[in-house]
């Protein structure tokens, strides 16, 4: 099981259904899924800003895949 499938198992389906009952409950888990995301997002963000003048080689290869992740994926600029 992909760390994808394990979260969507936890947090639940988001997708509505037309339903009122089914989707205020879809959309609680949309909400979930959200603030997962930008937690995710934050740490992604936090392997820059803590190794900006870090020189080793491993970090400055995990600072540049995060970086090129936010900017290529998410659109982030800097």
């Amino acid at each position: 099981m992909t760390n994808t499938e394990i979260v969507k198992k936890l947090v639940g389906n988001i997708q509505p259904a037309g339903d009122a009952h089914i989707d205020e409950e879809r959309f609680k888990n949309l909400e979930a899924m959200c603030e997962l995301v930008e937690d995710l997002v934050e740490e992604i963000d936090n392997v820059i800003n803590y190794n900006r003048e870090a020189e080793q080689n491993s970090i400055v290869k995990a600072r540049k895949y995060a970086d090129d992740f936010l900017q290529i994926n998410l659109g982030r600029f800097d």
